[in-house]
Order: structure tokens, then sequence, then C-alpha cells
């Protein structure tokens, strides 16, 4: 009777061992993102603003590679950037021939998208607006699905140019381009 008890125990220690195998916490470079300053990336859309120049006050979307395409000065590396340092690159670019004293104003018009997917109502592409959490995001995306996960969830993140991926409560805030993942639960 006892080799069966131990028997039982040790199969139940071994199988919640491999329930926990693909637990991944999140880094704590994920919350320290949180704390700096926005960085800019592809599918962020910025407005320029060159004061007294209407030919080059307009909106820009970052390309793919990383720039904003802006007239006389071409293209402007912007990935990486805070909005400050672009418009420091910005007025140096024109200075270089154009103006003789640029004040260029930079403002976030939209930040790229986040991704929702697994375990949830309508899983897909939404807009970031500053203040999202991942239990806003899931609600937006239809709420969770009767077989979700609803106590934590995996978000892919890309900090300082390399992707992560972790494991957060519903609780935490998300970044723009984050992908968050509903996990189905066990029982």
């Amino acid at each position: 009777m006892k080799s069966t008890a131990s028997l039982f125990h040790a199969l139940l220690a071994v199988s919640l061992l491999a329930g926990c195998s693909s637990y991944r916490p999140a880094p704590a470079a994920f919350h320290k993102m949180l704390d700096q300053p926005y960085r800019l990336g592809a599918g962020d859309r910025v407005r320029v603003t060159v004061f007294e120049q209407e030919g080059l006050t307009n909106v820009y979307s970052v390309d793919q590679s990383g720039y904003l395409s802006i007239p006389l000065v071409g293209a402007v590396p912007a990935r990486g950037h805070t909005a400050q340092q672009l418009e420091g690159e910005i007025a140096d670019k024109l200075r270089q021939g154009y103006l003789r004293d640029p004040d260029v104003s930079v403002e976030i018009d939209r930040y790229r998208p986040i991704f929702i997917m697994g375990e949830v109502g309508a899983a897909g592409q939404y807009s970031y607006v500053p203040g999202l959490t991942v239990q806003k995001a899931i609600a937006i995306a239809g709420g969770f699905s009767p077989r979700a996960n609803q106590e934590s969830v995996d978000i892919t993140r890309d900090i300082n140019g390399k992707v992560m991926t972790g494991r957060v409560a519903t609780s935490d805030p998300l970044l723009p381009g984050d992908t968050v993942y509903v996990r189905e639960r066990l029982f």
C-alpha cells in the first residue's frame, strides 16, 4: 500500500514539473522598458512640425527599415530614437543648406499596433493607446474564451533589438508592438 502511495506521489510530482517546463517568467528587462522614454519603431506615425515651413510640416510613417522620408532632407533614421532625439536629427539635417535656424517639433501621432492571439473572442491586430494593460487589450479582443487561462499570459516584446517572450500577469502594462498570447487552461 505504501509503495502505491509513493508511486502516486512521484507521478504527481513529475506531472506537475512537466507542466511547468514551458513556464518562462518575464525577464527583468520587460519591466525596465516601462520606465524608459518611448523609442520609435517601424509602424509608428509621427507628426513633424517645422515652424513657418508649411511644406515640411506633415505626418510621416516610420518605414520597415526604420527611416522617415522627409522632403529636402531625405531619409532620417528614426528606429530606436525618442521623439526629442528625432527633433534634433531633423533640425540638424535642415541646417545643412536649407534653413538657418529650424524650429522642429515631433509628436507621436499613432503607435504601432499590438497583436492578440490564443483563447480570446477575436484574435487579431489592435491599435495601441497609452496606458493599455493586458486585461484591457483582452477586453478589446472580445474577452477571454471559456477555455482561457485568465491568470497570466505570454508576451513577446522587442527589447533593444532582441525579441523576448515572458509570462506576465493580466494587470501588466503593454507596449506598442507587443504580441499577447492567451494560453488554454489545463482544467
